[in-house]
């Protein structure tokens, strides 16, 4: 045996390596819960695993009874590691009997075979590392420096990095013909907030190679990307559509066309009256792969950051979203078809408010109903005008509240004057104005 093994790793630093170990034969010694955890990863690995041992545990068992082993139901020796005519690519000891581990280990270095000890990474020519995995094919290999403990800790705290897409996650190498790997993904970025944006929207940002944003999107988070990753803004305002729908949807599929990974950043969700659905069609039509990740809706989001949930036991179990960007019309044929008590949230409505609250008006809404108009929900600038349904345009006038807004319509708008502002946004004005839901 090396008398190298032997020594303190901290003065031997070992060689990492990925092993490709898919269909090579593997054996893993001894049959408790250390071996099962061995043949699981290894088996994920796509390993062919055959087990020696005289019993099995029950995490075994189950693995033997799907017939993703093999087991030879007997103490093992030294001699089973020399294997004819194929060798074993690799040897997992974990009997729990360092005597028997040591045996093992050192007929595998004899024959030029890697061996894993499970009882001492100082004994043991190669060790298995904690692992941390994360997407798209990420592994992060974490030596604790003969102390599990620690490598598992540091793997745990690398695993959260990864998971929230606090580490950068884009590929510099791409792989096969441009055509292939490109791929439009819709992420919905919530209502402004950076911290409302999902783990995998973030996730997927961070693999991005082009950035196709609204100007609703959570855009601050956009500064942690790298210098290279393209970013396409394409932020439409009332009245200024700098790039029509068309040329968005065109503009998805021809960076994918170069194999570029994009990212379609939206405010809210997608597909609540984000058109998502559209650029989804319009991406599977020219045979790009497109997926989407789902956001935190404005229209249930920014009234809650109001302090006004948009159902409520004894008020209302019901809930109509509907866009006022092109008119009262839309609205008032929504709300038609709506229980009563609906409460009514209101999209894109700012410029339209007067119309729109007259046409409810005239179709049967009370005057007296409760309005509130949140602006910038969850971020610094968000204020909230309330009111009623008859006086509310004036009061949004007086208050010059600016776009963009959320109207709320209906009872609930009541709980606002016991709950207050919800949102954790720092700075967030209260702007209320009318009774009896100041």
């Amino acid at each position: 045996m090396n008398p190298a093994r032997t020594s303190d790793p901290s003065r031997s630093p070992r060689y990492p390596l990925l092993l490709d170990l898919r269909d090579r034969p593997v054996l893993v010694v001894g049959g408790g819960p250390v071996a099962a955890r061995r043949a699981a990863r290894l088996l994920g690995s796509g390993a062919d695993v055959h087990v020696i041992a005289p019993a099995l545990c029950e995490d075994l068992g189950d693995l033997l009874a799907e017939a993703r082993l093999t087991w030879t139901p007997r103490d093992a020796t030294a001699n089973d590691v020399h294997r004819e005519p194929e060798r074993w690519s690799l040897v997992h000891t974990a009997t729990g009997d360092s005597e028997v581990d040591a045996a093992i280990a050192q007929r595998a270095d004899e024959l030029g075979i890697w061996c894993v000890r499970a009882d001492s990474a100082e004994q043991s020519a190669a060790h298995a590392p904690a692992v941390a995995h994360g997407p798209d094919g990420i592994q992060l290999a974490v030596s604790g420096g003969g102390d599990p403990g620690r490598a598992r800790a540091i793997r745990d705290a690398v695993a959260d990095l990864l998971a929230t897409g606090t580490l950068p996650l884009r590929r510099t190498r791409r792989t096969g013909s441009p055509a292939s790997g490109g791929r439009v993904v819709l992420v919905g970025g919530g209502p402004g907030d950076p911290g409302l944006l999902t783990v995998s929207g973030r996730q997927w940002l961070m693999q991005a190679d082009v950035v196709v944003t609204d100007r609703l999107a959570p855009t601050s988070i956009l500064r942690e990307l790298g210098s290279d990753v393209q970013i396409i803004d394409v932020g439409k305002t009332a009245g200024h559509h700098p790039i029509p729908q068309e040329a968005i949807n065109e503009l998805l599929v021809d960076h994918a066309r170069t194999g570029s990974t994009v990212v379609r950043l939206k405010g809210g969700d997608p597909f609540v009256l984000g058109r998502g659905g559209e650029e989804a069609l319009h991406c599977r039509a020219h045979g790009i792969p497109v997926e989407v990740v789902p956001g935190v809706t404005s229209a249930v989001s920014v009234p809650a950051a109001a302090g006004i949930p948009v159902t409520h036991r004894g008020i209302t179990t019901s809930l109509v979203v509907a866009s006022a960007h092109a008119g009262a019309g839309q609205v008032v044929e929504a709300a038609r078809t709506a229980p009563h008590d609906a409460t009514l949230v209101l999209l894109m409505g700012l410029s339209g408010l007067a119309g729109t609250a007259d046409e409810l008006i005239t179709s049967g809404r009370n005057p007296s109903t409760p309005v509130a108009v949140i602006s910038a929900g969850w971020t610094p600038r968000q204020r909230t005008v309330t009111g009623e349904l008859a006086t509310i345009a004036a009061d949004v006038t007086a208050a010059e509240l600016p776009g963009p807004v959320v109207i709320v319509v209906g009872e609930v708008v009541g709980l606002r004057a016991h709950l207050g502002d919800l949102t954790g946004a720092a700075g967030v004005q209260n702007a209320s104005v009318g009774q009896p839901w100041a």
